[in-house]
């Protein structure tokens, strides 16, 4: 791989164009946008984040064209806008007394959804016509909304009379609605609309283990709730990229998996000890980034798990039930349950982190179509640090499929079910370690995929730096 210099950076605010040709950072009061293919700065703002220039913007934002990015001043209720094409061209955007919590793009490009505090309204801004368009009582200002992959229809959680409903919104048609009903929950966590569009999955709180799936007509479809009894309710859902399938993790050891076909339960993943024969495990060699002295790059320890060679790995034990004693700044949740899941864009694999087991990422295999629909674990990387973050690439990288880990040290972990493995051309799994070739100190506590899959930002705590495969037979680190 190929890295860049470490840059400045304020709060995390980095993102990769949609294109990848360009990168954002904020560095207190100003906006810095840089060409991801050669040095330097391509163009500069300042925001004004009075009364204090630590105060930055918030949240940032490019444009799904590529061609604008926003910048949320939440304290001020201000969203400034500037043209990647006419640097000079800015618009400005006043919440007034309502107050803002959160602005983002809407898919033409030309609109901005902004949230209001206390949950008032959603208000839809537009660019070309200089107009608002008002959406009253939204359950949420940061989760609880999707736009369909087309951009046709703009999905929103409300909160109406105490009840919880969905409104369904035609956005080129200025945001008219279309359908508003009543959703069979009575406290909303959050929504996930479907790939295809077609259906929504909603679910309550964390206090109950029920999860709807209604269409956008209204129609209610189905409702899945564990056959066993659980302490708590949902932590994360999340639709394969067909459309087909819906997976459902808890705060147990559980992750069921649900067809679209009739709704009902096909397959359960769980978190045990033993892992099954032919499990690939992956361990980080211990103390390489002293010995390569910070510039190295190692292959990880493989081993199979067999009838010979039985793999066990560590899983702390959640307590049994929940704390009854309130103690200040205790998370009301558990240590246990899957902490992240996502599918590779084939939908082949999901990759899956669990709280019990910290240091340890999960690889699932998720049959295709044509194969028997058994999910299996296919591969565990273990490192040394808890994992802070595992990505999976969005697109196909240049060979295969890539994971990113990070553990809060100077080196970025990448695993590839598609490497060349030695000179007569095998080829197969590798995981690696790579050191992170700084001058100073590098600490990477997050990643983030480029929209191609070819390049990778890499984020410490003040500073961040950009990482791209190298596209030729004989790679480099």
């Amino acid at each position: 791989m190929d890295f860049t210099d470490p840059f400045s950076q304020t709060l995390g605010v980095v993102h990769f164009s949609p294109g990848r040709y360009f990168i954002l950072s904020a560095v207190k009061d100003r906006l810095v946008v840089r060409r991801s293919d050669q040095e330097g700065v391509a163009q500069t703002w300042q925001v004004d984040c009075s009364p204090s220039a630590t105060t930055a913007a918030l949240f940032k934002a490019w444009s799904p064209d590529s061609e604008y990015i926003l910048a949320v001043v939440a304290k001020r209720g201000v969203v400034n806008v500037f043209s990647m094409r006419d640097e000079k061209w800015t618009a400005r955007i006043e919440a007034g007394v309502e107050g803002l919590t959160r602005a983002e793009w809407a898919p033409d490009s030309r609109s901005i959804i902004c949230f209001s505090e206390w949950g008032l309204r959603v208000t839809v801004w537009s660019l070309s016509s200089a107009t608002a368009t008002y959406i009253q009582f939204p359950k949420y200002p940061d989760k609880g909304y999707a736009f369909r992959k087309d951009g046709r229809y703009f999905v929103l959680a409300e909160r109406h009379k105490s009840k919880d409903m969905l409104g369904v919104y035609d956005c080129p048609s200025g945001y008219k609605l279309v359908r508003h009903f009543a959703l069979p929950t009575t406290s909303l966590a959050s929504i996930a609309l479907s790939p295809t569009g077609n259906h929504v999955a909603v679910w309550e709180a964390a206090s109950e283990f029920k999860v709807a799936i209604v269409n956008l007509v209204g129609q209610h479809l189905a409702t899945f709730t564990p056959n066993e009894e659980t302490l708590l309710g949902v932590r994360q859902v999340i639709w394969h990229p067909s459309g087909e399938y819906l997976i459902i993790g808890g705060w147990d050891s559980k992750v069921y998996i649900l067809s679209n076909l009739e709704w009902r339960l096909v397959a359960t993943i769980q978190l045990t000890a033993k892992l099954p024969i032919g499990t690939v495990q992956w361990r980080e060699p211990l103390n390489w980034l002293s010995n390569t002295r910070n510039r190295g790059f190692l292959p990880f320890t493989k081993t199979v798990a067999s009838n010979s060679t039985p793999l066990v790995i560590s899983i702390s034990k959640p307590p049994a039930i929940a704390p009854t004693i309130l103690v200040a700044n205790a998370s009301p949740n558990p240590k246990s349950g899957v902490t992240s899941m996502e599918f590779s864009a084939s939908g082949t694999l999901l990759l899956a982190t669990w709280e019990q087991c910290p240091t340890l990422a999960f690889i699932y295999h998720f049959p295709p179509p044509e194969e028997p629909f058994i999910p299996q674990l296919r591969t565990i990387i273990q490192c040394t640090q808890p994992i802070s973050q595992a990505k999976m690439s969005y697109e196909p990288t240049i060979s295969g499929t890539t994971v990113a880990l990070c553990t809060g040290t100077g080196a970025v972990y990448l695993w590839n079910d598609d490497r060349e493995l030695n000179e007569d051309g095998e080829r197969g799994e590798l995981t690696e370690c790579v050191a992170i070739p700084t001058e100073k100190k590098f600490a990477c506590k997050d990643v983030r995929w480029s929209p191609d899959g070819k390049g990778l930002l890499l984020m410490d705590k003040d500073a961040f730096c950009a990482a791209f495969e190298v596209e030729n037979e004989q790679e480099t680190y």
